[in-house]
């Protein structure tokens, strides 16, 4: 009989992210597949009852939670200490966890520690005849791949958005706190600071209902027979700011760093599609890219792709696009400026 094990951390002020509800309903959804497979949450944080008094209405079998000072942030050794005793107290043979930077880092070397295998970015869970199955996509490849095993613990990693995430009451949740002993060894990492970004100079944000990707089209020359780079700086950083949406970039557009003046904030982490990351906002706009397969394996999750693009020739006017607008990115953003600011 299979058991479930829902890993989740908290976040700097002791809620739980969004990922780790998608997860939670992944693993309720996983174990009613499994025809009624117990399910057992375990916790990490400096302070999780908050978190677990969310969740205490999901139907867990048992909260388990490690917490205090030393599990307040991410470090890989302490983290991964966590990890295996909460493996090594509930027993399960599937992990699920939400994909995150801490998880990313910490959960390879606790599957190693558990004996167990792991997947990561994971896109979709089924049961057939009675097998757990898993699928990823390969982007290079353009392929999707459906995986299956035998070797138990085994851990997956879901990327975000791929299940809603669970609602339910909060209440008064009962835990079991694990005492976990942290050497000397464990503390020789130790954060001494955070350092951000100004707030108006955030570009990525995975939360963002808008995903906004500027092509290599913003630096070539315009009507004019002249470069706008200035120009397109402003008119793109303009509506980032105003609409809140998160900026993406075409890999043509990253790679001319070395071609002279490019656009100054944008870099390699801004890169979405095929060999760039792979994005998962409610709604997609393209200007000035040209749409072509590399562009839209990358936004099979956007839920409502447009365009805007001068060639109405282009990929995206090839039914890759909801919406095609075949017009000038710098005079219809220059508009959906005005309009934002009022």
């Amino acid at each position: 009989m299979d058991k479930i094990l829902l890993l989740a951390h908290t976040l700097d002020d002791g809620t739980l992210p969004k990922g780790a509800y998608e997860s939670l309903n992944a693993a309720l959804k996983l174990a009613a597949d499994l025809g009624g497979a117990a399910v057992t949450v375990g916790l990490l944080g400096g302070d999780v009852q908050s978190a677990a008094d969310s969740i205490a209405a999901c139907g867990a079998a048992s909260i388990l939670v490690v917490s205090g000072e030393d599990f307040a942030t991410s470090r890989y050794s302490s983290d991964t200490v966590a990890v295996e005793a909460l493996v090594k107290e509930a027993a399960p043979t599937l992990v699920l966890a939400p994909t995150s930077s801490r998880f990313s880092r910490c959960l390879p070397g606790a599957a190693y520690r558990c004996d167990g295998r792991i997947e990561t970015h994971i896109t979709g869970i089924k049961v057939v005849d009675g097998t757990v199955q898993v699928q990823r996509w390969y982007y290079r490849q353009r392929m999707v791949a459906t995986l299956s095993r035998a070797q138990r613990p085994w851990f997956l990693v879901i990327d975000s958005g791929v299940f809603e995430p669970w609602q339910g009451a909060a209440g008064t949740a009962d835990v079991k706190a694990l005492d976990i002993a942290v050497d000397d060894s464990c503390r020789r990492t130790r954060v001494v600071g955070v350092q951000t970004p100004d707030s108006d100079a955030q570009t990525i944000r995975p939360d963002a209902k808008l995903l906004f990707v500027a092509g290599a089209g913003w630096t070539k020359k315009q009507a004019d027979g002249q470069l706008h780079i200035k120009k397109a700086e402003g008119l793109i950083l303009d509506f980032i700011n105003n609409s809140k949406a998160s900026l993406g970039s075409s890999k043509s557009l990253v790679d001319q760093s070395s071609e002279g003046e490019v656009i100054s904030f944008m870099s390699h982490l801004n890169q979405v599609g095929q060999t760039g990351s792979t994005p998962r906002h409610p709604k997609g706009l393209a200007t000035c890219c040209h749409g072509e397969e590399p562009h839209t394996v990358g936004w099979r999750f956007i839920s409502e792709r447009r365009a805007i693009t001068l060639d109405p020739n282009c990929g995206w006017a090839q039914g890759k696009a909801d919406v095609l607008y075949v017009a000038d990115a710098f005079e219809v953003i220059a508009k959906a400026n005005e309009l934002l600011a009022k």
